[in-house]
């Protein structure tokens, strides 16, 4: 799949919502959005960025992992230029659905990375590792927890920092990566 050419088909995050998003989903993204605060070293790491990079997200405005999640891709994206951030949603977009699934299925949010020119650097989707953990815990009962799953509270601020950990290593591949140090003269 050319996801360059299909980069350019999607919606802003605020299209995504107005396109697909009822009013409930709405009020849902919006208030786990008005929920993530980004720390000061966050906020200056995304600063820091240098290199341009292009994000596809499929998600649906219905899909609780996205209400959860895709705000932070909002959030990354408003603290640094080089963040273009494009959303489809799963069911409008079903061959990009499917080539980004995960584990055989057209799993959401789906990200997909890549360099200013168009070239694929990574994937990342469904549920980050902070949250796997949390959903294993749960799966095993209260009655019996592993100790892997952090507390509910503290989840959202690791999910945070899974992404923000994935978009800086997508951000260093392309900072250290040689053909682009060449064009860029660094």
């Amino acid at each position: 799949m050319d996801f360059s050419a299909k980069f350019e088909e999607g919606s802003t995050y605020a299209e995504f919502l107005s396109m697909y998003g009822n009013e409930e989903q709405q009020r849902r993204w919006k208030g786990v959005f008005d929920e993530v605060h980004l720390t000061a070293s966050q906020t200056e790491l995304l600063a820091s960025f240098k290199r341009d990079m292009k994000v596809l997200c499929v998600a649906g405005a219905w899909c609780g992992d996205c209400v959860n999640q895709c705000p932070i891709f909002a959030h990354f994206a408003a603290a640094t230029p080089h963040i273009q951030l494009r959303f489809f949603d799963r069911d409008a977009h079903p061959e990009l659905a499917q080539e980004l699934a995960v584990c055989g299925a057209p799993r959401v949010p789906s990200l997909v990375f890549l360099s200013e020119d168009g070239q694929s650097c990574g994937r990342y989707g469904d549920r980050t590792l902070s949250r796997y953990r949390q959903v294993a815990g749960e799966l095993q009962g209260a009655a019996c927890p592993t100790g892997i799953a952090p507390p509910a509270a503290d989840v959202l601020a690791a999910v945070v920092q899974d992404w923000l950990n994935e978009f800086e290593r997508i951000q260093l591949i392309l900072r250290t990566s040689g053909r682009l140090r060449k064009l860029h003269g660094d």
